[in-house]
């Protein structure tokens, strides 16, 4: 359970968001002055800190600047009172996450503290995955409940011999669940060898796989070494599988109970050790089951399951995806972070092409964005109103002549409108703060009494 500490001298407002904070699932402790603020988080430090600018023996500043000389990454919201906006600013210079100004309601507390931890939770997973990427280790990016299920079944298979078969649409990662595999299993210092089965006509697959022997067909002028061969002692990954035909299936399932085959062309049994992994698209149980795969096959390869969810299910991982596809661009897109809204709307697209189509988006974004922060500009609009966008899952640019602010004025209504004019739930939608949501409102003429 998150701690959140709350450093208020009014006695009331300690109640009111002691009460809220709690309700929300938090534990919340209180302090009264920020002298004792300081006390209680160097004592047992929380997880996040709401400090009131203005208290006794200690103002909201100093406890800031105190405790961000212990705890450089502790996330502290300081809360200000109108007028106070100068001072706020020079909070958040000062490396306060954020600010609240008094009076605010409940809502847009709860909102704030969980962006703030949301905040938190990616920054702990990028240098995480920094960590893994120097020593080599394997990445499965997202913290979402399918994709820990993932990881605790890569974990769980990795130290055995079985055989694995993943099952997901293209684009979802299933090649990187191979990987991790791989990785995290005895063979890690062994050969990891990739085959897409669907790339190669049977012949070129079958010598691909077995290897051939010097003539054994029109072209083959030398002995080829097959992927079965080069494995040994590793890890086969057999990619679109549901694609091989019948003849391969057949030779593959020998390999399979026998660990032993002869190259095309060739009467020398070889036997390797190799672990194989295959991946599919296809709902292989049912190509079985309709005679377009073998059977037998399909449960020797189904020993150990996983499926891959598409990322339209598991849009919690898009914030730690992005930022690990910018992590990656950094070498020739330089550092750079989305900005307001962006992150809104590619977590309401759909995403037909999964993960790689989502890597795509972001590389492009950098490629076109001019300074640090991503804008909207940058972004490809989605029109969800093309049957052909809806099938082929295609981005478009607004027509000719649509400006940025007409756009920008358009999602506004539309955060509105799906809202029923709930001004922070409109504002989550878009990623915004309340006070930028309603600054915008007002910017563009827009009633914040939408519906109401």
């Amino acid at each position: 359970m998150r701690r959140i500490l709350v450093a208020d001298d009014e006695a009331n407002m300690r109640w009111v968001l002691e009460r809220a904070l709690t309700k929300a699932g938090y534990e919340v402790e209180t302090a009264e002055d920020g002298q004792l603020a300081v006390d209680r988080a160097l004592a047992e430090r929380p997880d996040l800190i709401l400090v009131d600018l203005k208290m006794p023996k200690m103002d909201g500043l100093t406890v800031l600047r105190t405790l961000k000389e212990h705890y450089s990454d502790l996330m502290i919201v300081m809360m200000t009172a109108h007028g106070s906006t100068a001072t706020a600013v020079e909070a958040m210079k000062a490396g306060a996450h954020d600010y609240l100004m008094k009076p605010f309601d409940i809502d847009e507390l709860l909102i704030t503290v969980a962006k703030a931890f949301e905040v938190e939770s990616l920054r702990e997973h990028v240098n995480y995955l920094k960590g893994e990427a120097q020593h080599g280790g394997w990445q499965l990016v997202g913290n979402g409940e399918k994709m820990q299920g993932i990881k605790h079944l890569v974990e769980r298979v990795a130290p055995t011999p079985a055989t694995v078969l993943i099952q997901g649409e293209s684009g979802t990662g299933k090649e990187l669940v191979a990987q991790a595999i791989h990785s995290l299993s005895p063979r890690v210092d062994g050969p990891f060898v990739r085959v897409n089965c669907a790339a190669l006509t049977e012949t070129i697959l079958e010598s691909e796989l077995f290897g051939h022997e010097k003539g054994a067909f029109t072209g083959a002028h030398v002995r080829k070494t097959g992927r079965f061969e080069l494995a040994d002692g590793g890890t086969l990954f057999l990619d679109e599988i549901g694609e091989l035909s019948f003849n391969v299936q057949a030779k593959l399932l020998r390999v399979l109970q026998e660990r032993t085959f002869e190259r095309v062309g060739g009467e020398k049994t070889i036997k390797v050790d190799v672990r194989i992994i295959a991946a599919t698209n296809r709902d292989l149980l049912k190509e079985a089951q309709e005679g377009r795969f073998r059977e037998d096959l399909y449960y020797r390869l189904n020993v150990f399951p996983i499926s891959v969810p598409p990322l339209r299910g598991r849009q919690e991982d898009i914030p730690f995806l992005v930022e690990y596809f910018l992590e990656k661009l950094r070498t020739y897109g330089g550092s750079k972070t989305l900005g307001l809204g962006v992150l809104s709307q590619l977590m309401t697209y759909t995403w037909p092409g999964n993960v790689r189509e989502l890597e795509n988006v972001v590389e492009r974004m950098v490629i076109i964005s001019q300074g640090a922060v991503i804008g909207m500009e940058s972004l490809p609009l989605f029109d969800t109103s093309s049957k052909l966008a809806k099938s082929t899952g295609s981005f478009v640019l607004p027509p000719e002549g649509v400006s940025l602010e007409e756009i920008e004025k358009s999602f506004l209504q539309q955060a509105m409108e799906q809202t029923g004019g709930n001004q922070s739930r409109a504002a989550k939608r878009l990623g915004l703060s309340r006070h930028a949501f309603l600054y915008r409102l007002e910017k563009y003429g827009i009633d914040p009494h939408w519906g109401i």
